[in-house]
């Protein structure tokens, strides 16, 4: 082998080595960073559930609630038997209404 035959197999053995892992390491530290800040905020010690028995809650119903606040509760309008067709064209027929399934 020649000094300029083995200097092109180092120089092709080196351009097939990966480089940049670091941008790898960096999102996986940032990720690990964001979970971990997640867990610490959500579950902290200052962030327990304010849970409030029912024989302490005012209200046992939102219409109640809605009442002492001084809102006016109507009930839901009822819908009409049978609503008038939807503004627009009518939906495709298949080509073939009789296909076997």
């Amino acid at each position: 082998m020649t000094d300029a035959s083995a200097i092109k197999e180092r120089s092709a053995i080196n351009e097939r080595k990966r480089h940049g892992g670091t941008p790898l390491v960096v999102a996986a530290v940032v990720a690990a960073f964001g979970v971990l800040g997640m867990l610490i905020v959500d579950h902290g010690p200052w962030n327990k559930p304010k849970l409030q028995p029912a024989a302490h809650a005012n209200y046992s119903t939102t219409g109640e609630a809605a009442r002492a606040a001084g809102a006016t509760v109507l009930p839901t309008e009822p819908k009409a038997p049978l609503e008038p067709d939807p503004p627009g064209p009518k939906p495709v027929h298949p080509a073939n209404p009789n296909a076997p399934q």
